[in-house]
């Protein structure tokens, strides 16, 4: 057996070592998932409740309060369980994300792997999630007599959108919560200020036309677009230019999350 000592190897073949690496992304993935539901209360349910009792909020406030129109012929509380669930998939993933180096901050210290793969594998748990909720929107489509059209084909598309969305913003958070501590106190912030900001209680069509393009700057509004138009499967289809705008500033957030995750990473160790 050959140890080769070679300046700069390690990151010269970086991203051959992420999937080198691969089982260590699985391992921390179902470790996160089990750390995350032992030893609770109500252990899955909470996935449950949490959007639920959301949905419930903001179909009162929006729906019967300020009485703004549904999408289509869709009852207004599916309408905004339909915009919770990719919601709630964004701010999870990036919560976990956020916080993901500091929780192994003995492992950073003592062995080498890309450290990319520990926010990648927090993200899993957001989607475990997101799965386990979804079977509330199953139950309610199926409480409502709402039939999903072919559209719900094109329904991981989005999920995968939300997740990418998360990731991007993620990777620049938490290699800044490495270095300093006080951001761990913004993300909770920006995620609740997001809510509100984003179409979760209200369709985005009531935004008026001239300040839709300006809105879909937020990513998140053209993933809940997407994922209602899959689920609601209204006729009027998607609002493409604020779905690409959307798209486009996920890409951006992904490669400059990913840039500055790469440019701090060589500190982690020291920092930590």
């Amino acid at each position: 057996m050959q140890t080769i000592l070679e300046p700069g190897r390690a990151e010269k073949n970086y991203w051959r070592d992420l999937w080198h690496y691969r089982e260590l992304f699985f391992i921390l993935a179902w470790r996160d998932i089990s750390v995350r539901y032992k030893q609770t209360v109500i252990g899955v349910a909470w996935a449950l409740i949490r959007p639920f009792l959301t949905m419930i909020v903001f179909t009162v406030i929006f729906g019967r309060v300020a009485q703004l129109p549904s999408e289509g012929d869709a009852p207004y509380a599916l309408m905004v369980f339909a915009a919770m669930l990719p919601w709630q998939l964004f701010a999870t993933a990036l919560g976990e994300a956020s916080n993901s180096l500091i929780g192994n901050a003995n492992l950073i210290s003592k062995v080498y792997f890309p450290r990319l793969i520990i926010p990648s594998a927090a993200v899993v748990t957001a989607f475990v999630d997101f799965l386990i909720s979804f079977t509330l929107l199953i139950g309610m489509m199926v409480y409502y007599q709402f039939l999903p059209s072919a559209k719900i084909l094109l329904l991981p598309f989005f999920m995968l959108w939300a997740l990418l969305a998360s990731l991007g913003p993620g990777l620049w958070m938490t290699a800044l919560n490495v270095k300093y501590r006080d951001f761990r106190y913004i993300i909770p912030f920006v995620v609740q200020f997001g809510l509100y900001v984003s179409p979760v209680g209200f369709s985005s069509s009531v935004v008026p036309d001239e300040w839709r393009l300006l809105y879909s700057i937020n990513p998140m509004v053209g993933v809940i677009d997407g994922f209602r138009w899959c689920i609601l499967g209204q006729s009027d289809g998607l609002y493409l230019p604020g779905i690409w705008l959307s798209l486009g500033v996920t890409l951006l957030f992904l490669w400059v999350g990913i840039s500055r995750f790469r440019k701090m990473e060589k500190s982690f160790a020291d920092l930590i």
